[in-house]
């Protein structure tokens, strides 16, 4: 068994304006919140119980997870008042959490089909620190990698660099072993990435890397978190519960319709994001646009490449 930390506090900021009205976490991905799509994986591998560590529109979160009963899983909230970092959040989440099992780490904002299960079986086999999960991309330039031993130990952290040693990088989801934890320092600004994890590796403690090239995506960009939803969603489009679509209506390009959403007939629907309770009024042609929740779209309106909610009407670049 194990608990988990799922790191939900950011701002957002590559994904304006998506991110103006809502926290990046919570934005719809093939119908779901991103970070229900991550709760699904912890309950899948065994987590028994999550913090969540919110900073950024905290109190988005509460009302939708509650206690996690609905999904089978008890979730926690932890709050910074201000943003402490990776690590810091980390530090101060933790304090919700016993030191007698696996804690693990989860970015919120990366889609991932790997086996955590399986992450947290070769943590335990080395007896390690700090488990990373690791992927191999085509081109890692953009990236630090991180470079393992035969055994699957990381020996560095090295940050972007024309000619990488290698095609490893971190992906974003950790194992840690409790006592680790508490070595970083209480209410204090710390990057796990750039202070946590090297002061390990230089100081010779088992951190290892656990390799499985799985489906893997940080949906941290407009462009991305649309890849992402069309990505899940197996044919032209997907509606959630309670969704209302016209027999006329043509939908394509992976669209995802949020929960109890209308759409009218003579609609043309194109590589849409639909938020819940939104209503698209007849002959609305939208495509390449992300819809909040609770919008409507009047009749005959024409859009490409927008962000449209109740307030806002802002171009976005996919």
């Amino acid at each position: 068994m194990a608990v988990g930390i799922l790191l939900v506090g950011g701002f957002g900021t590559r994904l304006k304006p998506l991110t103006d009205e809502s926290p990046k976490p919570m934005l719809p991905v093939a119908g779901l919140p991103v970070t229900e799509h991550q709760i699904l994986a912890a309950k899948k591998a065994g987590i028994h119980t999550l913090v969540l560590a919110t900073s950024y529109l905290a109190e988005v979160f509460t009302p939708y997870f509650g206690d996690g009963s609905r999904w089978g899983i008890k979730i926690l909230y932890a709050v910074e008042k201000e943003p402490l970092g990776t690590g810091g959040a980390i530090r101060n989440a933790a304090e919700l959490l016993g030191r007698d099992e696996p804690v693990v780490i989860f970015n919120g904002d990366v889609l991932s089909r790997h086996s955590i299960a399986d992450q947290i079986a070769f943590h335990e086999k080395n007896s390690a620190d700090v488990t990373l999960h690791l992927i191999d991309v085509e081109d890692a330039r953009a990236f630090g990698c991180v470079p393992t031993d035969d055994s699957g130990r990381v020996t560095a952290f090295l940050e972007k660099m024309e000619n990488p040693i290698t095609n490893s990088i971190n992906a974003g989801c950790y194992v840690f072993s409790p006592h680790v934890i508490d070595q970083i320092p209480l209410a204090t600004v710390v990057s796990i990435e750039r202070e946590t994890f090297p002061a390990l590796v230089d100081s010779g403690r088992p951190v290892f890397g656990y390799k499985e090239q799985s489906y893997w995506l940080d949906v941290g960009t407009p462009a991305a978190l649309f890849k992402g939803s069309r990505d899940l969603i197996d044919g032209d489009f997907k509606a959630m519960d309670g969704a209302r679509i016209s027999s006329d209506a043509v939908i394509t390009g992976g669209t995802s319709i949020g929960a109890r959403s209308s759409v009218a007939a003579g609609c043309i629907i194109d590589d849409c994001i639909i938020g819940d309770d939104v209503t698209i009024e007849s002959g609305a042609q939208l495509s390449h646009s992300f819809i909040a929740h609770g919008t409507t779209i009047a009749a005959g309106t024409v859009k490409t490449g927008h962000y449209l909610s109740q307030k806002l009407d802002l171009p976005i670049s996919l």
